[in-house]
């Protein structure tokens, strides 16, 4: 019989935590063997041993036992003698700075949805400030660390300790562009421009002046001009310069969902078969990733699924493209993601409790 794995997820309180244990709970080979949910608690919920999960996130409810299970104080020693395996962490990005080191330590594999482990470049990392940037274990923990992005990197992340799940925004940008740059048909030095676009569930949980109601709705807004935190995970994983690209990231009034429309031009024309044949060849076993060929993705079409849905235009001289990706940011900008990477590391197939 297959080994049945344990889990836990630290910082379930959120979005990306809720969807996150919404999967695991209904994942086909974790079913008997529901997750570990802890984190730190206040001395009233200590005492009672917990809180509800029900009570933080009532639509995960069902019949089958989920109405028992809690939200338990946080304990590496509470984890080792639950032999948890595969931790995921979807905490704040100093937070993970301070656990992941130590997860390592207790042998444990680690998904991290933060941006703590995503940069290998300090200039990149930098935009984060980390209090620790430099120190032994920092740099040794960053050297374990692998981008979580199977169609990308599936082989090392087989073999990971420690996964730095991607952003957002950066999965459905270096989706639609890697397999371009890599096949030298795209004249970097004309620059790229992608404008992004995500729903208010993508700036967290905790309510801000610019994602309440009345400021997000009826509106669109840009943010984030030039200094957003993704840019680096953009020219780390695509492999271009700073002055290659502008990224700019805004806010739409819809709860989920991501659409990033890119502007490239090609070093010789193209036409559409042709770089239809490079998109296919380039996410040839990737299942989570769909490319239209004949029209243009949209949000709906994506959003509450873990699919990357990217489709293109071509100009009539065959110069330029626009390019078209969409995704759901709580999935596979997040959570759907970090699934995907948990099969992967266990060599369970991709799509499992995904599609």
């Amino acid at each position: 019989m297959t080994k049945v794995i344990q889990t836990a997820v630290m910082g379930v309180t959120g979005y990306a935590g809720a969807e996150l244990a919404r999967l695991l709970l209904h994942h086909p080979r974790l079913k008997n063997k529901a997750p570990v949910f802890a984190g730190r608690l206040d001395e009233k919920d200590a005492a009672r041993g917990g809180v509800p999960l029900e009570e933080v996130h009532p639509q995960l409810a069902d019949n089958n036992g989920s109405r028992s299970m809690k939200i338990e104080p946080f304990a590496w020693e509470r984890l080792v003698e639950r032999d948890v395996e595969v931790l995921f962490l979807a905490t704040p990005h100093e937070q993970s700075r301070e656990w992941v080191p130590e997860a390592l330590r207790h042998g444990l594999r680690v998904v991290d949805l933060s941006g703590a482990w995503r940069l290998t470049n300090a200039k990149n990392r930098a935009v984060y400030a980390f209090e620790d940037e430099g120190s032994k274990v920092a740099a040794a923990t960053q050297a374990e660390a692998v981008y979580g992005m199977p169609e990308l990197h599936r082989a090392e992340i087989a073999r990971a300790k420690l996964v730095a799940n991607p952003g957002c925004y950066a999965t459905s940008v270096i989706l639609a562009l890697r397999p371009l740059v890599a096949a030298g048909i795209v004249d970097v030095s004309h620059g790229i421009v992608a404008d992004a676009k995500s729903g208010v569930s993508g700036a967290g949980k905790a309510p801000t002046a610019k994602t309440h109601y009345m400021h997000a709705a009826d509106n669109l807004s840009a943010y984030g001009v030039f200094s957003h935190r993704h840019t680096g995970e953009l020219l780390e994983q695509i492999g271009i310069g700073a002055g290659d690209i502008v990224f700019t990231p805004h806010l739409l009034p819809i709860p989920r969902g991501i659409m990033s429309t890119i502007y490239v031009r090609f070093n010789a024309p193209q036409t559409r078969d042709s770089v239809a044949q490079i998109y296919r060849g380039f996410f040839i076993g990737s299942p989570m990733v769909r490319i239209y060929e004949n029209t243009l993705p949209q949000i709906q079409y994506s959003v509450r699924t873990n699919f990357a849905d990217i489709g293109f235009q071509i100009s009539s001289d065959g110069r330029r493209a626009v390019i078209v990706s969409c995704l759901d940011n709580l999935l596979k900008g997040a959570s759907g993601q970090a699934v995907q990477n948990m099969n992967v590391m266990l060599g369970w197939g991709e799509a499992e409790g995904l599609a």
